[in-house]
């Protein structure tokens, strides 16, 4: 198994991402990591070169990029070079902690969109109280989406959360403002009829944003533009109540004692609410796995995404992808007026 890697890609690199390439080629013995970089700096700290092949460019996107500009003009960036290994089956999988807007179009038009599925989605898993997690898309793919997108990205974060994350029957759902089935705009409500009426997999109405970390679902669907809202909501508050916490157990003699002793249990209260800890955010509905790291990725996070990368390779998500939207099980795609 080969998996093509952006060395150049995020706040940290390439020192991080080189560690959890490291820490992956240790732990796993049937990868094989193309890494895409400057090959001096790379080196700083590649300690072992064991099944890692550097592939050296002096080009990579930025930051600030404009995505679909930068792709078509930086035919030499790690990151396109990345795509265009799996694009040529020298590489099963690529994973990126970049520009995600240029990932999402070099996804798009270097590696190519799955027959069947017409919009990309971006997904990354959440957490939940229990610590099981569930799967949220688009979460800024696409600003705007139709009914049958919606559709289709509950097939697709079903089959990932069944394959990869192990979930017998994954419960599917769709955020609206409300659990009835009459709720919504004009988008949920013909969203909601698709999806009721499909069966490739397990539909199970309205979900409201308060209720996502209770573990009512293992698959959230909404468009991308509601997706990243909610997303960056849900980044904000726990950062802002961790804040909060923190200020209020270190003011006064007795708070830093009490803190003291809980400690481990709010150390394991803050590892379980970083997402980063169940891998990257995966863009379903091309040909090949692409999943985007976290762009402040440390080298734990690193190694996470190609743990997450190996396991969708392995399980044929997106084979199993193509499949599903060959039986056409999710019926019909265009709702009632």
């Amino acid at each position: 198994m080969k998996i093509a890697v952006d060395a150049m890609g995020g706040d940290n690199a390439p020192k991080e991402i080189v560690l959890g390439v490291m820490q992956a080629t240790a732990q796993y013995k049937d990868i094989e990591i193309l890494l895409f970089g400057d090959e001096t700096k790379i080196n700083e700290f590649l300690t072992d070169k064991t099944r890692v092949k550097v592939i050296h460019t002096d080009e990579k996107i930025e930051s600030d990029d404009e995505p679909v500009r930068a792709v078509k003009r930086k035919k030499k960036a790690s990151m396109v070079l990345a795509a265009q290994a799996v694009k040529d089956g020298e590489a099963d999988a690529c994973i990126s902690a970049g520009n995600t807007g240029a990932l999402m179009s070099t996804g798009l038009f270097v590696i190519g969109r799955i027959k069947g599925i017409d919009r990309p989605a971006l997904a990354p898993t959440l957490p939940t109280v229990t610590g099981k997690g569930f799967v949220m898309l688009d979460l800024g793919a696409n600003a705007e989406a139709k009914p049958e997108h919606l559709l289709q990205f509950g097939l697709m974060g079903s089959v990932y959360a069944e394959k990869v994350r192990k979930i017998d029957g994954p419960r599917v759902a769709l955020l609206n403002i409300g659990t009835e089935e009459t709720k919504g705009n004009d988008l949920t409500k013909k969203s909601f009829e698709l999806m009721k009426n499909q069966q490739a997999y397990e539909f199970i109405g309205n979900i409201e944003a308060r209720d996502l970390l209770m573990d009512v679902a293992d698959v959230v669907v909404t468009d991308g533009f509601t997706g990243n809202m909610v997303l960056k909501s849900i980044e904000g508050t726990g950062a802002a109540f961790l804040s909060m916490l923190k200020m209020s157990l270190l003011n006064g003699f007795k708070n830093k004692v009490a803190a003291s002793f809980l400690k481990k249990d709010l150390m394991e209260l803050k590892a379980k609410m970083d997402y980063s800890e169940y891998g990257g955010a995966c863009l379903f509905g091309v040909q090949a796995p692409v999943v985007k790291a976290h762009g402040s990725s440390n080298a734990k996070g690193i190694f996470t995404t190609i743990r997450q990368v190996r396991e969708m390779v392995e399980k044929q998500v997106v084979q199993t992808i193509k499949a599903e939207v060959d039986k056409g099980n999710l019926g019909g795609i265009e709702a009632n007026d």
